[in-house]
């Protein structure tokens, strides 16, 4: 008799199943793990809507987390009891977390090109690209050879927040750079090749129906890691070219931003609100950047009108009449 998967296993079953990202999947099994161990390790099963809730409103009042991160909780543990155990508790009564009203940090457009000044390289590629088609930045490292169009100079963002896709605008200024890089990438994937590698990961129905795609050129990252890794989501020995690390980005902006002397908290996410607020500023449609953002509601692309140029009205000081 088959011996049952342990709990987190079948977690990860269940989020694979649904084709969530690898980042979703460590996300669910560190909360879920994070429920268990704040109930003295009972097992879920013996568990409900009343541990649920103790857990979220120990969130909110003790450990003061954010809004967003209490959200995430609770979507790790609905799925665990919905997927996993099928035993849906509905809705639950617990102390949310104050979700802040915050603007979004924003660059001007001379502001933006000092920082480009101060990045070079595959950095300098990938930030053009935030800024040019308004990407989060595990959009812009997860495009695949694909996604770019340079004929219609688009590009395809794949399963973006909310596991949806869109097309936004490829910039003229980026196309000869990120060709040259192309060029660069594609004889990396050839000496793989070589080597007996050359595969990248596939999401699961894709690899399951494609099983020689992660060798394909089309298949292949434009922002490839340098080094080889396992599959965190195989059992095999299995060697793969994933895509730069977020962090490699992040550390080149806060670079960049410092040498520039801009006063300003500037990271990689920056550049997509700078994106939105520029393209309202030279007056496009607010539904028009909805779209290219990705967003699901336009009340989260009417922020952007809070620190547009002046404001939607054109508000003038009185101080500046005198």
């Amino acid at each position: 008799m088959a011996q049952k998967r342990k709990l987190l296993d079948q977690v990860r079953d269940a989020v694979r199943l649904k084709n969530y990202s690898y980042r979703t999947e460590k996300a669910y099994t560190q909360w879920i793990r994070r429920f268990i161990l704040f109930h003295q390790k009972r097992h879920p099963e013996e568990m409900g809507r009343d541990e649920v809730e103790a857990f979220l409103t120990h969130l909110a009042v003790t450990d003061n987390v954010a809004a967003s991160t209490q959200n995430q909780a609770l979507s790790a543990v609905l799925f665990l009891y919905n997927e996993v155990l099928h035993k849906p508790i509905g809705s639950v009564d617990v102390t949310w977390a104050k979700k802040p009203v915050r603007l979004p940090v924003v660059l001007t457009k001379e502001e933006v090109s000092t920082v480009m000044h101060h990045l070079s390289g595959v950095s300098l590629l990938v930030i053009q690209l935030l800024y040019g088609g308004g990407l989060r930045l595990a959009e812009g490292l997860r495009l695949r050879v694909q996604d770019i169009d340079f004929g219609q100079k688009l590009l395809m963002v794949r399963d973006g927040k909310g596991q949806k896709d869109r097309t936004t605008t490829l910039p003229d200024v980026v196309v000869p750079g990120l060709q040259a890089h192309l060029c660069a990438v594609k004889q990396l994937h050839h000496d793989d090749l070589q080597q007996g590698n050359g595969r990248v990961p596939l999401p699961t129905a894709l690899a399951k129906k494609y099983p020689n795609a992660e060798r394909e050129w089309v298949w292949q990252f434009v922002f490839p890691s340098k080094r080889l890794s396992r599959n965190p989501w195989g059992d095999d020995e299995t060697w793969y070219r994933y895509h730069l690390h977020e962090s490699t980005i992040q550390r080149a902006v806060r670079k960049a931003a410092q040498r520039s002397g801009i006063e300003k908290r500037v990271n990689p996410h920056t550049f997509r609100h700078s994106f939105a607020t520029h393209l309202l500023e030279a007056g496009y449609d607010i539904r028009t950047i909805q779209e290219l953002l990705g967003h699901k509601d336009v009340k989260t692309t009417m922020i952007y009108t809070h620190v547009a140029n002046r404001g939607m009205l054109g508000v003038r000081s009185p101080l500046d009449t005198l």
